[in-house]
């Protein structure tokens, strides 16, 4: 992926996916207080030992663009437009990371979206939209998403996406304060026919 390539968007119909803004500073801080019991037990967290210090939401934005300008991810924010609204809102987060070339060709993507808006197929449009630009646009092979098996929301939507379970990842990642084991579920470019989109229905 080229530095050229971003920012960039991906929209269809309400849905789109956007850089980060340091002007979204007070909706991110809103989103995240609201959503603190929705997306808490699912959400990242660093070890006591990491080597890494806490990011401001300023860092995180700054640290965000300059790998999505190096090619090393692709970090969106998700706005959605209500049926019957003129303005989107943001409505949560997709990050495709660790976007490697070569003999690998392969990234992976987390997600999450506002408690609110939960149930309108935003983040399966959201994932099939980065999906596509990764197989389509960058050329890689795989993409794989790990999802801690307690977590039924994240499951359903990479079965409605007809994402492959591959296998279990023991103590694979810090969430929620401790190692989590976590299922990870793939797709390779061979089995996606004409991309994920087309698998979606019409979204109000």
């Amino acid at each position: 992926m080229s530095a050229a390539r971003w920012p960039l968007e991906l929209t269809r119909g309400p849905v789109t996916l956007r850089p980060w803004r340091l002007i979204d500073r007070r909706a991110w801080d809103e989103l995240r207080r609201r959503n603190a019991g929705w997306t808490g037990p699912w959400d990242s967290t660093r070890p006591p030992d990491s080597i890494e210090a806490p990011l401001t939401y300023a860092g995180m934005v700054r640290q965000f663009n300059a790998k999505a300008r190096q090619g090393a991810m692709l970090p969106f924010a998700i706005d959605y437009r209500a049926e019957g609204q003129r303005r989107s809102v943001l409505a949560g987060q997709l990050t495709i990371s660790g976007i490697t070339h070569g003999s690998a060709s392969w990234a992976q993507a987390g997600y999450w979206v506002d408690q609110r808006w939960a149930g309108r197929g935003i983040v399966p449009t959201a994932l099939a939209l980065a999906a596509d630009h990764c197989f389509f646009t960058l050329r890689l092979h795989r993409l794989e998403v790990a999802i801690r098996p307690e977590n039924t929301r994240s499951l359903r939507v990479v079965e409605k996406l007809g994402f492959r379970h591959e296998g279990s990842r023991p103590r694979y990642m810090h969430v929620d304060g401790d190692w989590r084991d976590h299922e990870v579920f793939v797709l390779h470019v061979e089995e996606i026919g004409p991309g994920l989109v087309a698998r979606l229905p019409a979204l109000p």
